[in-house]
C-alpha cells in the first residue's frame, strides 16, 4: 500500500487501514489463495478472515472484546476465538500481523504463474469439470422439457383461438 498503515491504530480511520491491510495481506498469502480457489464455502471463509482482521485491528486499538463484538455484530466468543488463534482465520490474520511487525506492511500481488492450476484429472476428481455424458443427459432432459412446453403452448394457443371464435359468434348473436 502506498499509505502508512499504523500497526497500533488510533481512531476509526487508522483501524480501518489496518483492518484492510490485514485482510488483503491474509487473502494474498499463497496458501490462502490456494484454499480459496478450491473452497466450497469460499464466502464463509472470506467472511471469517474479514471478521478476524477487523477484530485484531480493533484489539490493537485497545478496544475490549465486548466493544469489538458489539461493533462487528458477532458474539464475544467468536471474537475471543479469532483473537486467541482458535480459528484458522484468526491464526492466519495473526501471522499476517506478525509479518507486518517484522517486515512492515508490504502488499504485493502474487504472479498468476505462482498459483498452482489444477490438472484436468484433479478438476474432474473435485467435481469442477462436468463430464460430457452428464452434459448430454442434461441436454436431452432440457430438450424434452422444451418440447413439452412447446406442445403445451400450442394447445393453449389453439384453446385461445377457439375461445376467440366463440366470443366473436356470441357478440354477433347479441347484435
Amino acid at each position: 500500500m502506498s499509505e502508512e498503515v499504523p500497526l497500533t491504530p488510533i481512531g476509526r480511520e487508522q483501524i480501518h487501514k489496518l483492518e484492510s491491510a490485514l485482510l488483503i495481506g491474509s487473502i494474498l498469502r499463497p496458501d490462502v489463495l490456494e484454499e480459496l480457489r478450491k473452497a466450497e464455502e469460499r464466502l464463509t471463509w472470506v467472511d471469517s478472515l474479514a471478521v478476524a482482521a477487523a477484530a485484531l485491528a480493533r484489539e490493537r486499538a485497545k478496544m475490549t472484546v465486548s466493544q469489538i463484538a458489539d461493533e462487528l455484530g458477532r458474539s464475544e466468543a467468536t471474537i475471543r476465538n479469532h483473537l486467541g488463534g482458535k480459528t484458522k482465520a484468526g491464526q492466519i490474520v495473526r501471522e499476517t500481523y506478525e509479518r507486518f511487525l517484522k517486515e512492515g506492511v508490504k502488499l504485493e500481488l502474487p504472479s498468476i504463474f505462482e498459483l498452482k492450476q489444477p490438472s484436468l484429472e484433479e478438476a474432474i476428481r473435485s467435481g469442477e469439470v462436468v463430464k460430457r455424458e452428464e452434459i448430454e443427459k442434461l441436454k436431452e432432459r432440457y430438450e424434452a422439457e422444451i418440447n413439452d412446453l412447446k406442445n403445451q403452448l400450442s394447445e393453449l394457443r389453439s384453446k385461445i383461438e377457439s375461445a376467440k371464435d366463440a366470443l366473436t359468434r356470441a357478440m354477433e348473436l347479441l347484435k
